[in-house]
């Protein structure tokens, strides 16, 4: 595919449509993180203990990791059989949906136990329409840019994660600062909720009119001609498994150090610096809110380096920088002060843009057409449950056993080494046609240039 298959304005209303789509729902899924650590607690599990309130606080935020995986498979299967377009409309409106009944739930004071058990119950929808969105989200990019550029263009809607988090502590950091902390425990935490419902409409009008795309149309017309002809094609979630298992490891493996580190850059630093450092909460959502506006710009910049060195480079950048960034970063925050904090945190927030960057298009790269949003999606989801989920979790539950940062580290750097050996083992992508299978590229290897990383 040359780069010229879709004009600049054609792909800029693609890639326009896409940032807003999964802005908002990283939004909704993000408040929900923040909403943990500084509310849901006490408003939806009181105990005697705030760590161990905010520990049942994280389960309930990792269960909707738990459903990403299942959200992957189905959007992935109808996504690969009937085309992205489809899925992330109705991905979106799920999660504003959920997102929004939140903001409306009686607490557990007024109701009970069943207070946690419909928060928890939105939560799954939550998590089972993100796992559909980002697959479709980045393949349309991705299928839709050209070749030599396709790095720089995926990776705005990965700034979606930042743009979504941004958006999210913007408005709590808003809130705190102009109600009281009665006023923002008692209604004023809806507040951002419920504005969800008006950021979907908005998503939605944008998102309705792109395109479909060209590469899943071609590959849908061969499909539809061989099925004519009687060959049977499995379904993308068996072909997945069935060819494309180890490209599947190395999506995990990509996004686990990446995974493990945003949210404990994120969403465990509002417990560390509100529960165990004793400051103001506005303290760590500022200085999550600087860094998250440095991430949202530099994400594009390191998609744009993998065009021009390899995905695998940049990614290596971010993974290394990030084993050794464990131990500097809470040594940081540990100063209590602001300034220090927040150099720490967008410090923190660049590594992972490294990461984060490229790996749109190294993982849309991994996959053929036909099973590009099941195997994408399952990658990377599955790597959610094992990595992201459980991050908050494992280093609350390491705070309250040792009082301490340092397993926290040593957590972070365990995590950020494991992506550093899966990335230098994976083949490069850089180049690859996504119009042509993996046995069609593979067959025309000779003639095609070598990428520069992969001529060591």
């Amino acid at each position: 595919m040359s780069d010229t298959t879709t004009p600049r304005g054609g792909i800029g209303r693609i890639v326009g449509a896409s940032l807003i789509g999964t802005t908002i729902e990283w939004y909704d899924f993000f408040l929900y993180g923040s909403a943990a650590a500084l509310v849901f607690n006490t408003l939806f599990f009181p105990t005697a203990d705030p760590l161990v309130g905010t520990l049942i606080a994280f389960i309930t935020y990792a269960i909707g990791f738990a459903a990403r995986p299942l959200g992957g498979i189905v959007f992935g299967h109808y996504g690969d059989k009937i085309g992205r377009k489809k899925l992330l409309v109705l991905s979106l409106l799920m999660m504003g949906g959920a997102t929004f009944a939140m903001g409306l739930l009686p607490t557990y004071d007024a109701i009970g136990v069943w207070a946690p058990i419909l928060l928890t119950v939105l939560r799954l929808v939550q998590g089972f329409a993100l796992g559909g969105e980002w697959g479709g989200a980045v393949l349309i990019v991705s299928e839709h840019g050209g070749d030599k550029h396709r790095g720089f263009w995926a990776s705005w809607p990965q700034a979606g994660a930042p743009g979504g988090n941004l958006l999210a502590t913007g408005v709590l950091a808003l809130l705190a600062a102009v109600q009281s902390d009665a006023a923002f425990q008692s209604w004023g935490w809806r507040i951002p909720f419920l504005l969800s419902g008006l950021l979907v409409m908005i998503g939605l009008w944008i998102r309705v009119s792109v395109s479909e795309s060209p590469v899943f149309l071609e590959a849908q017309a061969k499909a539809e001609a061989a099925a004519a002809a009687g060959v049977k094609e499995e379904a993308p979630v068996v072909e997945v498994f069935r060819r494309s298992w180890r490209e599947v490891l190395s999506a995990i493996g990509t996004r686990f150090g990446e995974n493990i580190s945003y949210y404990i850059l994120t969403s465990f630093l509002l417990v560390y610096v509100t529960t165990h450092l004793g400051l103001p909460k506005s303290t760590a959502l500022n200085a999550v809110l600087i860094g998250s506006a440095v991430h949202f710009v530099t994400i594009p910049l390191w998609g744009a380096l993998s065009d021009r060195i390899g995905r695998r480079p940049v990614t290596l950048i971010g993974s290394a920088g990030m084993a050794i960034w464990a131990f500097v970063f809470f040594g940081l925050v540990d100063s209590k002060s602001f300034v220090v904090i927040a150099l720490a945190v967008t410090a923190g927030l660049l590594l992972h843009g490294a990461m984060y960057g490229p790996q749109a298009a190294f993982i849309s790269e991994m996959f053929d057409t036909k099973v590009r949003y099941s195997g994408a999606s399952m990658g990377s989801q599955l790597a959610s449950i094992i990595a992201g989920a459980l991050a908050p979790i494992i280093a609350v539950e390491l705070l309250k056993d040792y009082g301490s940062s340092t397993p926290i580290s040593v957590y972070l750097c365990a995590a950020a080494v494991i992506t550093t050996i899966t990335v230098a083992v994976t083949r490069e992508t850089l180049g690859r046609d996504l119009s042509r299978t993996r046995d069609e590229q593979q067959a025309q290897a000779p003639s095609a240039p070598v990428p520069a990383s992969d001529r060591a």
